[in-house]
């Protein structure tokens, strides 16, 4: 178990420099993007012709690529779970005043929130999805909960969103990709700007690690190693369709995002191995006992994982997503 007093002494050392992390990593209001900008404007004279233009490249997208886009809107749509998961964890005061941690989590809800607007409004117009059905997965999704075992140590969160934030830039950006190579321009910029939101969020969860493996290495490492042992669940891995159980779905959705190649084992192995470059866990020196076997073990995984990986097969099997209208 954590010092959970160590933890909040680090996070508060950390807090005097958040008014630079907001300037540094987030996007002022008044300058960033929003959804209205890569829409269909309903008053322009060209709205039913991009509409038309959406509806028919979705009907066109690979069944499992499609399934991917809409898992993605999905967990994006979830961020309320993650805000008010966030806001627990120690270290982190809602009624403090100033630029503090409560403001850090606040303003990257606020970016992130953009994400899940914009591709929903999307598949909205886009005719091809059952909008009910997939919005009672969203409020199941919300409701159930998550569990990302992580507790309520900041350390161990800031290692779950480096991680994660990397993952939802490889998937976004794959996606964008994919359907750029099948002349869907607009939702190519689309998945664009969001990647690269979840890139430059990855960059500053990233940036908390490092700042902490200066201040409190063992403990950092530990972390790491905690968290990797587990395993990196994503945030919606108690995702459910109508008449499931919590859960149920993950591992359909999973497959069906391993199949067209968007997010895959591999692209796992890889973050885990940037990661440890990233934060030179190699190098670090001055540890105890206890975490230089952690540090250890960190360095052994990736061809560990690279193993089991190789020897793992998708199914082909499609499954029957009753988010998609038949």
């Amino acid at each position: 178990m954590y010092n959970a007093l160590v933890r909040k002494e680090v996070m508060g050392i950390l807090e005097k420099e958040v008014g630079s992390f907001l300037d540094k990593f987030l996007t002022p209001i008044e300058k960033i993007w929003q959804p209205s900008d890569y829409l269909p404007d309903p008053s322009s004279s060209d709205f039913k012709y991009d509409l038309e233009e959406i509806q028919t490249f979705a009907q066109e997208m690979p069944y499992d690529l499609f399934v991917t886009l809409i898992g993605d809107c999905i967990t994006e749509e979830a961020l309320p779970s993650y805000e008010s998961w966030l806001m627990s964890v120690d270290g982190i005061d809602q009624e403090k005043s100033g630029p503090t941690w409560a403001s850090w989590i606040r303003s990257w809800t606020a970016e992130e929130n953009r994400h899940g607007d914009l591709l929903g409004k999307y598949l909205y117009l886009c005719g091809r999805v059952n909008m009910r059905q997939m919005e009672i997965t969203t409020q199941y999704l919300i409701s159930d909960g998550f569990d990302i075992g992580t507790s309520m140590d900041p350390y161990r969160n800031f290692i779950y969103t480096s991680f994660q934030e990397t993952a939802t830039n490889v998937s976004h950006r794959r996606v964008g990709t994919l359907a750029k190579q099948t002349g869907n321009g607009k939702l190519a910029k689309m998945c664009g700007v969001i990647a690269a939101d979840e890139a430059r969020h990855a960059k500053a969860y990233k940036h908390f690690v490092a700042k902490i493996l200066e201040l409190d290495p063992s403990e950092m490492i530990l972390a790491f190693e905690d968290m990797m042992r587990k395993k990196i669940v994503m945030p919606a891995h108690m995702m459910r369709q109508s008449g499931q159980k919590a859960g149920e779905l993950w591992g359909h959705f999973s497959d069906a995002a391993q199949r067209c190649m968007v997010y895959t084992g591999q692209d796992y192995i890889n973050i885990m191995k940037d990661l440890l470059d990233e934060w030179k866990i190699e190098h670090i020196t001055g540890l105890t006992e206890k975490a230089e076997k952690a540090q250890e073990y960190l360095m052994k995984l990736p061809s560990r994982l690279q193993k089991i990986t190789d020897r793992i097969s998708t199914p082909d099997l499609q499954f029957e997503f009753n988010w998609v209208k038949k």
